[in-house]
């Protein structure tokens, strides 16, 4: 890409790092639409990302679909809104199995199930530089970031996980709103940010959109 595009953000982070950063975003709904996006506008080239939905009506309001792609493959649709927005072709792919992982790893599923199954091929992975897990509920997010050959950040991390049926659940109309998406996909892009230019970041940050509360660890 041509570096004058990127003119008024070089001395914030240097394009090169940006354009040879390799992350992977498993998850395509609210935080993983958004925060492909807003990678790509941020200069990272090679975007690869997973996710096996279709969009439909009910995203509309708080992910990064339009009215036409109802019906359509998430990752399809974001594809072209990149590639229409930036001219970056991101990679798509289905549904995440098993399939080898590298560089930057972001999870933004929406199942704790899921979470689980991913977190068993990126635990002591070390063909992974950084590994960050977003959640959401209604007006609250939290973005817990690692380093997954860290023994004490991988013993951290695992205690915050436990199944689906332990987790809280939400009535339908208070999952999610864009005020919380927008805040969370920003924030795990800063955290990318950071650790392509070295510098440190807190492990744990809480988002409350109900109190305008940021809490770091």
């Amino acid at each position: 890409m041509n570096e004058q595009m990127y003119h008024r953000q070089l001395d914030i982070i240097p394009l090169a790092r940006l354009q040879k950063a390799q992350v992977t975003v498993i998850g395509c709904g609210a935080v993983g639409s958004f925060t492909a996006f807003t990678l790509a506008k941020m200069g990272v080239e090679h975007i690869t990302i997973y996710d096996d939905d279709t969009v439909t009506e009910h995203n509309l309001p708080n992910q990064l679909f339009r009215i036409k792609d109802v019906g359509r493959q998430k990752v399809t649709a974001l594809k072209e809104i990149t590639q229409e927005f930036h001219g970056i072709g991101v990679k798509t792919r289905g549904k995440y199995i098993d399939q080898p992982l590298g560089g930057i790893v972001i999870v933004t599923v929406d199942s704790m199930d899921a979470r689980i199954s991913i977190w068993e091929h990126v635990k002591y992975n070390p063909n992974i530089d950084l590994f960050i897990d977003s959640r959401m509920g209604a007006e609250v997010g939290r973005i817990i970031t690692i380093h997954p050959t860290d023994p004490s950040g991988v013993n951290a991390y695992e205690q915050t996980l436990h199944s689906s049926r332990e987790a809280l659940q939400a009535r339908c109309t208070e999952k999610t709103i864009i005020y919380t998406v927008l805040g969370i996909a920003s924030s795990i892009c800063g955290k990318v940010k950071k650790h392509l230019a070295g510098q440190t970041f807190h492990k744990s940050i809480t988002l409350d959109f109900r109190q305008a509360i940021l809490l770091q660890q």
